[in-house]
């Protein structure tokens, strides 16, 4: 988690990430595990498909405090090195 704060280029919330995965620019994804279940399954199936590493260890606040916002958030990504998004 200590990653996702120190990120330079991460995404967050559901719609950012998943447009991110789906273009390939995602290095991994965090994923609250107290999200609703079909956010979660969505998430984790995509994720698979793509072959990226998903880590689901802490809470939707914990995640948004982690992300640098003050609310929570079921999903955050921390892009790839090269990537401008």
């Amino acid at each position: 988690m200590h990653s996702l704060a120190n990120a330079k280029k991460k995404v967050i919330g559901l719609k950012q990430s998943i447009k991110a995965v789906e273009k390939g620019l995602v290095q991994i994804v965090f994923l609250a595990y107290d999200a609703d279940e079909k956010i979660r399954q969505s998430v984790l199936k995509l994720c698979k498909d793509r072959e990226i590493q998903v880590v689901e260890s802490v809470t939707m606040v914990e995640l948004g405090k982690a992300s640098g916002i003050q609310v929570g958030t079921a999903v955050a990504a921390i892009l790839e090195p090269e990537t401008t998004e």
